[in-house]
């Protein structure tokens, strides 16, 4: 659980961190690894549903990183959300990113 802290995890959190805060990837972008640590990409869509007013987007606002709105605003259509995490999978012992859309 703490290989991120490690020095062998730290290279892929310093690659989805910036100054202490999660970055915030656009469409085409994502962290860039030395070629030394060229490790694969994992993808997932998660759809977060429920009824109004109940907290998805402020959900996925701390999974990402970002600012929790203070005041509430149904999201208009379908709000898309990419988060990138690095871990280290027990049964290989390789690391992987995994790059998670979620749609809110």
């Amino acid at each position: 659980p703490d290989w991120l802290l490690s020095p062998d995890g730290r290279p892929y959190l310093d690659a989805i961190f910036q100054k202490n805060q999660r970055r915030v990837f656009n469409l085409l972008e994502h962290p860039v690894l030395p070629p030394t640590l060229a490790t694969p990409t994992v993808t997932y869509k998660l759809f977060v549903s429920g009824k109004s007013g109940v907290g998805k987007s402020a959900l996925v606002a701390t999974l990402a990183g970002t600012s929790v709105p203070s005041t509430h605003n149904e999201t208009l259509g379908i709000e898309v959300t990419t988060v990138y995490w690095p871990a280290k999978i027990r049964a290989s012992g390789r690391p992987v990113i995994f790059q998670l859309h979620f749609w809110d």
